[in-house]
């Protein structure tokens, strides 16, 4: 009897100890761990955030003479941003400045200086982004006999004292001149920086406003004269030397050959955010190194004169 009264007080104390046990492990004094989350932790600070994508439309128009470069650079950029389209159109400089002061387009491309074709009100209006710089030269049809013209023998030829190229050493064939309208960036930079005059339409002249189209034209038309950017040469037509110089990226780097331009790309007041990062991968290291030098353009950063919109060259 006695050893059963014995045990039953052992089981009765082992109860409430164990039950003193539970409530003290309960108890604000000690924290139970936290349960294990299942979602992956970050490894992006929190102030940080992925970069928009870029979207919306551009129309850039303008220079047949940048029209290579700006459509080539346009599709890697548009490879690489899928929800932006860029449309580029040629059409003259003249057409670009005055489009891009207008509201017609985001961007105006141009060989020449806003202040060379705008009104002074409107050309303030426009920042300039410069993106290379082309060469252009006088071309002929391969069978007309001559290699090289002087300044003099190109205003002779441009104002109809010249008339066949017999006269100037070539073949006795007639010469038929294929010109560009005076919207053309390409023609103002021939007529200043090759002939130092402005030239007039004359009779039985050819006038185109695509540089590709000039191109057919001279290396299909017997006698036939123009002018291109170097970025449009081709095997089709002969490029005549300017004063004995050469129309080479060399020449025109370092200032030997005078007829050139820079490559602008006007945008109306600061240029939107989709302008912006396009005008920044035309000046990037992918573009500059590769595209501008492929196509025939120099990187303005390998020029080693710099000509103001006066004409004036410095070193």
């Amino acid at each position: 009897m006695k050893k059963t009264a014995l045990l039953l007080m052992v089981m009765v104390l082992t109860v409430v100890l164990a039950a003193c046990g539970q409530n003290n492990n309960n108890s604000g004094g000690a924290s139970s761990p936290a349960p294990e989350s299942s979602a992956p932790a970050s490894t992006t600070p929190a102030s940080e955030s992925p970069a928009a994508e870029l979207s919306g439309s551009l129309l850039a128009t303008g220079s047949s003479a940048l029209l290579p470069l700006v459509e080539q650079a346009s599709k890697k950029f548009m490879d690489g941003n899928k929800g932006v389209s860029i449309q580029v159109q040629a059409g003259g400089s003249g057409t670009g400045l005055t489009q891009v002061s207008e509201g017609q387009s985001d961007i105006g491309n141009s060989d020449v200086f806003a202040e060379e074709k705008l009104d002074a009100d409107k050309a303030a209006e426009l920042v300039d982004h410069q993106v290379a710089v082309v060469g252009m030269a006088a071309v002929v049809h391969p069978e007309v006999g001559v290699d090289n013209l002087t300044k003099q023998q190109l205003v002779d030829i441009f104002t109809g004292k010249v008339t066949n190229w017999k006269d100037l050493g070539g073949s006795d064939q007639k010469i038929q001149i294929i010109n560009r309208p005076s919207s053309s960036g390409t023609r103002a930079t021939f007529e200043k920086y090759a002939l130092g005059q402005k030239s007039e339409d004359l009779q039985g002249s050819i006038q185109e406003d695509s540089s590709g189209t000039v191109r057919k034209l001279v290396g299909e038309t017997p006698g036939a004269i123009g002018y291109l950017a170097l970025s449009y040469l081709d095997e089709s037509i002969k490029v005549l030397k300017y004063e004995g110089v050469e129309a080479t990226v060399d020449n025109v780097a370092n200032g030997t050959y005078p007829v050139w331009a820079y490559e602008h790309m006007y945008t109306k007041g600061e240029p939107s955010e989709l302008a912006k990062a396009f005008l920044d991968f035309m000046l990037s290291d992918e573009i500059q190194n590769a595209d501008v030098v492929e196509l025939g353009y120099i990187p303005a950063s390998q020029m080693q004169v710099k000509r103001d919109v006066n004409g004036t060259i410095t070193k």
